[in-house]
């Protein structure tokens, strides 16, 4: 087990290079600290010297790759490069555009999402695989195809009416809850309710879909016709044996997504006015604070690869037959 854990995260340091050198060319080369220095000043016709000047504020002003003004090793690490892009390795994240702390910003701001994303999950997978296993247990049958419909008009609806409407019939309308804000403690249940429940509302269809293609599909397999000819009832057959078997691929969507629970909804934050990692993301693409930017796609591809990585152990436990070599 450790010695597989190791070779996974061997495998993920190219891909992490990778992504942090594709960050750094679009970043530093196809948009150079000179274009940011104007976008960020707001003037057609800015003068160089306020370039030079917001650049030195900010830590744009050394040479890109290598520094032959300094001596030894700071000919590689006063450069742009290596303060900007390889210190985020080691989650050295470094001073936002305006000045705030990028690591102590993700620190505050990681826990208002997690409050929002670990309900919805949690009871949108309860809910999703028990609509799911309800439709496959009644497959061929009106509520299989009445549920097939239902969930494939929610896919098609966006995301948005869910929020507005939502925003408009329980906060506008009835008044059950705030339209937008966050407090700390207990006092955010109240603003959380309606962002975890539209949530849970729009992913249903897709949920459902995707579950119940799992079901079936575990249904037709040999093993559930040989259980059925053993006298095992139905039901027995469908919690006993098709769920179990089909948690891997059920895990495979779920370990994957607990990691990238931390960056929250960009959409959901942004409209309810969540101060978490989504909405932070949103303010530093609307601002132009590039160093967030940097941070936040670099943070986003290391969880996902920790999904990857917490994924495949999670096979071994729900399947016998998955050996770690």
């Amino acid at each position: 087990m450790i010695g597989y854990l190791i070779r996974r995260i061997l495998y993920a340091i190219p891909i992490l290079i990778g992504v942090n050198l594709l960050t750094f060319l679009l970043f530093f080369v196809v948009n150079t600290p000179d274009n940011m220095a104007r976008m960020h000043l707001g003037m057609k016709r800015v003068n160089q010297e306020a370039i030079d000047k917001w650049k030195a504020e900010h830590g744009y002003d050394k040479p890109t790759l290598f520094n032959p003004a300094a001596e030894g090793m700071e000919k590689f690490t006063r450069t742009i490069f290596f303060e900007k892009s390889v210190k985020l390795f080691v989650f050295d994240f470094g001073p936002a555009d305006d000045g705030r702390e990028i690591g102590a910003d993700i620190k505050q701001r990681m826990w208002p999402s997690l409050s929002i994303a670990l309900p919805a999950l949690i009871i949108g997978l309860l809910v999703n695989i028990t609509a799911a296993m309800l439709v496959a247990f009644f497959r061929a049958t009106y509520i299989d195809f009445w549920g097939v419909i239902v969930a494939v008009a929610m896919m098609s609806i966006s995301s948005l009416f869910y929020i507005i409407g939502g925003q408009y019939l329980f906060s506008k309308v009835l008044r059950l809850v705030p339209i937008s804000g966050y407090a700390d403690g207990l006092t955010a249940l109240k603003f959380i309710l309606l962002p975890v429940l539209i949530g849970l509302v729009a992913g249903i269809g897709s949920g459902l879909r995707w579950y119940r293609t799992i079901f079936l599909e575990e249904i037709g397999k040999e093993y559930v016709r040989t259980a059925r000819a053993k006298g095992l009832s139905e039901l027995r057959v469908l919690f006993g044996h098709v769920l179990r078997n089909a948690l891997v691929p059920i895990l495979t969507g779920v370990v994957v997504v607990i990691p990238l629970l931390f960056l929250g909804s960009l959409l959901t934050e942004s409209f309810f006015g969540i101060p978490g990692l989504g909405s932070y993301t949103i303010d530093a693409i609307n601002s132009q604070d590039f160093a967030i930017v940097r941070a936040m796609v670099f943070l986003g591809s290391v969880l996902y690869i920790i999904g990857l990585i917490l994924t495949d152990l999670s096979y071994t436990l729900v399947d016998p037959r998955v050996r770690l070599n």
